[in-house]
C-alpha cells in the first residue's frame, strides 16, 4: 500500500502545479484602416486577451503614426459621440475587443509607406510593466469609408477633448 502512494505522489503534484499556471496577456488581430483622406486619421483594431492578473491598457504607440489615441464610440438617441480613452481596464482571464463601433485607435498622420509594407508596429502599454509589440495588418479602404464610419470623420478637433456628438 505505501508503494502505490509513493507512486501516485508525482501525480498529484503534477495536477497541482498545472492549476497555478499562470494565463498569458497577449493582442492578436490587430489591423490598422488607412483612411483614404490624408488629412483624416486612421482606424485601428484589436483583441486583448487578459492574463491570470488584471491589468490596464494605458497607451498604444506607434513609430508610423504622429498621434495615436484610444477612443469609444456611443451611440445615444441616433448621434453618434467620441470620447478619447486615457486607459482601459482589461480584467483577468477576458477578451476586450477595440472593433468598429465601439472602442477603437485613431491614427492620425500615418506614414504613406506602411501601405506598401503591409502592416505598422504597434506598442501595447501596460500597468504591470508589459509592453508588447504587434505588427497590425494594414487595409486600404478605397474611396469610401470603411464598415465603421470612424475613418471619414474629422477628429483633429478632438485633441484633448471629452465627449463629442458628430
Amino acid at each position: 500500500m505505501r508503494n502505490r502512494c509513493i507512486a501516485l505522489l508525482p501525480a498529484v503534484a503534477l495536477i497541482a502545479l498545472t492549476g497555478c499556471e499562470k494565463a498569458p496577456l497577449y493582442v492578436d488581430q490587430a489591423v490598422i484602416r488607412l483612411s483614404p483622406n490624408a488629412d483624416a486619421p486612421s482606424a485601428g483594431y484589436f483583441t486583448v486577451h487578459g492574463g491570470s492578473d488584471p491589468v490596464t491598457l494605458r497607451d498604444v504607440t506607434s513609430e508610423a503614426a504622429v498621434r495615436v489615441e484610444m477612443h469609444d464610440s456611443v451611440t445615444t438617441n441616433g448621434v453618434m459621440t467620441m470620447k478619447k480613452l486615457d486607459s482601459v481596464d482589461v480584467p483577468a482571464k477576458t477578451v476586450v475587443k477595440f472593433a468598429p463601433g465601439g472602442k477603437h485607435l485613431m491614427l492620425w498622420t500615418v506614414n504613406p509607406t506602411v501601405a506598401a509594407t503591409g502592416k505598422v508596429t504597434l506598442t501595447f502599454i501596460f500597468s504591470n510593466g508589459d509592453r508588447i509589440l504587434v505588427d497590425a495588418a494594414v487595409q486600404k479602404t478605397g474611396g469610401a469609408p470603411a464598415a465603421s464610419g470612424h475613418e471619414g470623420m474629422d477628429h483633429d478637433h478632438m485633441a484633448g477633448m471629452g465627449n463629442m456628438a458628430h
